[in-house]
């Protein structure tokens, strides 16, 4: 198979897939890889405390959907659940284990209940409207936000009051915030920077810090994996041989793309796909070129769709006024990911 020859694979260049409300509330879950998160599953690293604590209150915040007692009977935890804030805050540096905490929660949940990112949500609004939105949204149990973002004003704004009305009547809350991969300590943990960004809802949230290393042991100085054209042609044609669905684009066409579709719709880009193969890939000097990159490889990496690649390593595709300015958090997350989509395990040579 050659470079031409690949052209025969599906793109994802191709795909321009509609969303509706009800579809992106539907996916408002957990994460495949944390379909069966537990308190229990999560291995606390005992050289920092604050994990097993916040493991010990997270448990504690979800008794507050156990059955009450009957009238009269004294319980001490009880009286502990009913002091609890309606809304908790995950703050730790990244790979700690905050979305694993965060699903496991969900789980313990009785529905209705929902799990998304900030675009997620913010995607749903889109759709349905403030109101629409909200109608949907309340008598949920639980909402899980991973990665709130903090560097939109307008869209902060709007989620603090979407979300202070759903904690009036009755929704209980749980975040995370985008913190940076392993950034030398910059910005590690960003408690005081969401209580001050969310406002009037800061007093609902109680602050739960968790220290610690990154388990995965990863950092933004390797890179991602890129391979030469000969060798991506061998492998996409191994893994379609064995019948996976790979996908082939030139990277500036995936790009540009992105441009004409969604964020909340980039999900459906990517449904039923096994493997995602980008060619020529180069460093992006656009701005909103970038932010649609890294809301892309945000829902490949929560897939867990490995990526083969040639050209500049994935992971280097930001230039330096990107990584200097407003979003560098944002960029060294998805650098990260990139990193860890590229470097799976790759198809033998035939003997």
């Amino acid at each position: 198979m050659t470079i031409e020859q690949t052209g025969a694979l599906p793109r994802l260049a191709d795909r321009s897939p509609q969303i509706t409300g009800a579809e992106i509330a539907a996916s408002l879950v957990p994460p495949s890889q944390f379909e069966r998160a537990t308190f229990e599953s999560y291995r606390p690293d005992h050289d920092y405390p604050s994990q097993a604590e916040a493991v010990a209150t997270l448990k504690l915040f979800a008794k507050a959907w156990e059955p009450q007692r009957p009238a009269g009977l004294f319980s001490r935890s009880r009286k502990k659940v009913d002091a609890m804030k309606p809304g908790v805050y995950l703050d730790g540096g990244f790979g700690v284990g905050k979305t694993h905490l965060l699903a496991a929660l969900w789980h313990e949940a009785p529905g209705p209940k929902y799990f998304g990112t900030f675009i997620e949500y913010t995607a749903l609004v889109g759709a349905l409207g403030y109101a629409g939105a909200v109608d949907l949204l309340r008598g949920s149990t639980l909402i899980c936000i991973d990665e709130f973002e903090l560097d939109d004003p307008g869209d902060t704004m709007m989620m603090t009051r979407m979300l202070g009305e759903l904690v009036a009547s009755g929704t209980r809350i749980a975040a995370t915030s985008n913190t940076p991969p392993n950034a030398l300590g910059e910005g590690r943990f960003a408690a005081s920077d969401f209580l001050r960004e969310i406002q009037s809802l800061s007093s609902n949230f109680q602050t739960l810090r968790i220290d610690g290393l990154d388990y995965r042991r990863r950092d933004t100085t390797g890179n991602a994996v890129t391979v030469d054209d000969a060798e991506y042609e061998r492998v996409v044609a191994a893994m379609a041989a064995r019948g996976e669905t790979v996908t082939s684009d030139g990277f500036q066409d995936l790009i540009a793309h992105l441009a004409t579709v969604h964020p909340s719709r980039y999900i459906k880009i990517i449904d039923g796909v096994d493997v995602i193969g980008l060619t020529g890939v180069e460093v992006l000097h656009d701005q909103m070129a970038a932010l649609r990159l890294v809301a892309f490889i945000d829902r490949v990496y929560d897939a867990e769709i490995p990526v083969v690649q040639t050209g500049v390593p994935l992971s280097d595709v930001f230039d330096d006024d990107m990584l200097g300015g407003g979003y560098r958090k944002k960029y060294l997350r998805s650098m990260s990911r990139m990193i860890a989509l590229t470097a799976g395990e790759l198809p033998p040579h035939d003997d």
